[in-house]
């Protein structure tokens, strides 16, 4: 369940302070002080909890059955195999006998945001350079969980169901099916179909050649994980959450979001060294023009989402009259011609 694209919400309504106070104690997390809805994430299913043994985030109202005990289950892997901070103890309660729905309740991580405007826009250039090579390094972590095969997890045999017919099968399908939603509400022109077309054939070999499925966030963003400053060790990242739309596959598409979001801030050179640090790093089986094939399909991919969301919702933040193929391409050409400047060691402060 985890690998599909979920734009709607079980959101949290109707709580009040005896029933959170009646979760606490049945818990043993001390003394209820106070909750309130989280501003970011987890689409309106999260809540912070506050008591006299610290801060919690509740998530409930599952989207699906087994949502909470799938998540569990990664953020107790990552737990175990990384030194990435994860929300643990994630304490799952599978009774509704409080709610109504089954709950999760779990540590509140200290942090910032990446797109904390007071924090993030002061920070010198060497800073963000330094965050993102952490941001780099969690990934890195992340992915040296590989697996057998590319597939979901089955939250209710905590076993891996591979795709059926196979990842790239799987992923070219979630393309075509996002174009053709996107043209309910946007127009797609044959030109924009054909560009489509001509980036995923001319990438089949490169994906043919992918052997190393790992796990995958899939949906590694500002709003999904924390950074913060200590003294003796500088910036970090200090916590990731919401593993709801984890899967196993192609690790290279964990870094779209990021790469998208520093490539709209104008910060290409920083997107950059996050590729570098990261392609470098685990990246070394691999060929650079299948690895340049590979992150332009997940990029035309996640293109395809912003785009027909942006359209249907009425929230169109660049020209309205470009094409499809055009406003994308920007995003695919820069990728690539990231991966193209890896080898240069002063691409850094181009």
């Amino acid at each position: 369940m985890t690998a599909k694209i979920i734009f709607a919400s079980n959101k949290l309504e109707n709580i009040n302070d005896q029933q959170i106070k009646q979760m606490v104690d049945k818990q043993g997390l001390g003394q209820f002080i106070s909750a309130q809805r989280t501003a970011q994430g987890a689409m309106g299913q999260t809540m912070y909890v506050c008591t006299t043994k610290g801060d919690y985030v509740l998530k409930g109202n599952p989207l699906y059955e087994g949502q909470l005990k799938e998540e569990k289950y990664f953020i107790e892997q990552l737990h175990k195999h990384t030194d990435i901070p994860v929300p643990v103890p994630y304490i799952l309660d599978e009774s509704e006998d409080i709610f109504g729905w089954n709950y999760a309740i779990m540590p509140r991580l200290s942090g910032y945001h990446l797109t904390d405007k007071q924090l993030y826009e002061k920070l010198p250039y060497e800073e963000k350079v330094k965050i993102a090579e952490r941001i780099a390094h969690t990934l890195t972590a992340f992915h040296q969980w590989r697996v057998r095969d590319c597939g979901e997890l089955n939250p209710l045999t905590c076993s891996i169901t591979p795709f059926q017919e196979g990842y790239q099968a799987w992923l070219y399908k979630r393309i075509y099916f996002w174009l053709q939603d996107a043209t309910k509400y946007s127009l797609i022109l044959p030109k924009d179909i054909a560009w489509v077309q001509h980036i995923l054939d001319t990438s089949q070999s490169a994906f043919a050649a992918f052997s190393s499925p790992c796990f995958v966030m899939g949906d590694f963003k500002p709003g999904n994980f924390l950074i913060d400053h200590t003294k003796t060790e500088g910036w970090k990242v200090s916590g990731v959450f919401d593993f709801t739309n984890a899967y196993f596959g192609d690790p290279l598409s964990d870094l779209i979001k990021l790469v998208t979001l520093y490539i709209d801030k104008e910060e290409e050179s920083i997107a950059l060294h996050l590729m570098k640090t990261y392609i470098n790093g685990c990246m070394h089986s691999y060929e650079k023009t299948e690895i340049k094939q590979r992150l332009m399909v997940h990029m035309l991919h996640q293109r395809i989402l912003d785009w027909g969301c942006a359209k249907a919702i009425n929230k169109v933040d660049w020209d309205n009259d470009l094409a499809f193929f055009i406003w994308a391409s920007r995003y695919t050409e820069k990728v690539a011609d990231f991966v193209d400047k890896i080898d240069n060691p002063s691409c850094l402060h181009q």
